[in-house]
């Protein structure tokens, strides 16, 4: 008589979901998001707002799952995907310049991408020439890439970066630059240029930047709060990703450039009175 074959484990983060786990809308869950991310992983272009629900969802079933067998380590990995979500939506938050709302509850307007006030572009231009002045390695490539990592850790002196935030800059060789910046100590990172090379939105790599990390006994560089530090991040990812910067493969210096000049103008793009933009 043959053997009948068993129907196929299902799997939620490497976890075989138990056939007899109740209730059932918890196993029911568990299955359908476990399809959810495999499916997620088949993208070709990440939707980081897509992927910090589904994190979310992960960490309130996985809750429920510890709650019903007493497993720790199931309470350990709620957590963890509590904190992977947490970091998704802000790593949205700053590639776009705006606040999502999800499933956190964030129900306010989306802060535009465009500096309108006259504040923050003088904030933008304090960034860029900060930059300037204390870009450890020579050349635009490397200003270009200290400029977007101040602008990710500008407030705290950390942050956190995936793989395609570097791609987004046309460096001719990243890894190279990212291996220079942690050999003379401008940057530090938990592991290789390689690995943040590597990195995907659901896995993002921290970054610290030491010289940005706030003293008790000492003013950081920057004088705008935690609140305006994701817009101003959006705004300079905007504009050195324009559609037209990329179609032409525009070099480091150019995109620099783009950025000044974004500085300089008002929001119908032409340059303010005496060069500087107009609120």
């Amino acid at each position: 008589m043959p053997r009948r074959r068993r129907p196929p484990q299902a799997k939620i983060a490497q976890r075989v979901i138990p056939h007899d786990l109740r209730p059932v809308a918890l196993r029911d869950e568990l299955i359908e998001l476990g399809d959810l991310f495999r499916a997620y992983q088949q993208r070709t272009e990440p939707d980081l707002a897509l992927l910090a629900d589904l994190q979310e969802r992960k960490a309130r079933a996985f809750t429920t799952w510890a709650d019903v067998t007493c497993e720790g380590a199931l309470r350990w990995e709620a957590r963890r995907a509590e904190q992977a979500a947490a970091a998704t939506r802000l790593q949205h938050q700053q590639r776009t310049g705006g606040i999502t709302g999800g499933s956190t509850g964030n129900d306010g307007p989306a802060v535009t991408r465009l500096l309108t006030v006259a504040p923050q572009l003088d904030h933008a231009r304090s960034v860029l020439a900060y930059v300037a002045d204390h870009t450890p390695l020579p050349g635009p490539e490397a200003r270009l890439l200290v400029l977007m990592l101040t602008l990710r850790t500008a407030h705290t002196g950390a942050g956190n970066l995936v793989e395609q935030d570097i791609a987004a800059l046309g460096l001719t060789d990243p890894q190279d630059l990212v291996e220079r910046l942690t050999g003379c100590g401008w940057l530090t990172l938990p592991g290789t240029a390689d690995d943040l090379l590597a990195s995907r939105p659901e896995n993002p790599t921290p970054i610290t930047v030491p010289s940005l990390v706030p003293h008790e006994d000492k003013a950081g560089p920057f004088t705008f709060g935690k609140k305006m530090r994701p817009k101003l991040s959006g705004w300079a990812q905007k504009v050195i990703s324009d559609k037209k910067l990329r179609k032409a493969k525009a070099t480091a210096a150019t995109r620099l450039l783009a950025l000044t000049l974004a500085t300089q103008t008002d929001v119908s793009g032409r340059l303010g009175a005496g060069g500087q933009a107009s609120p």
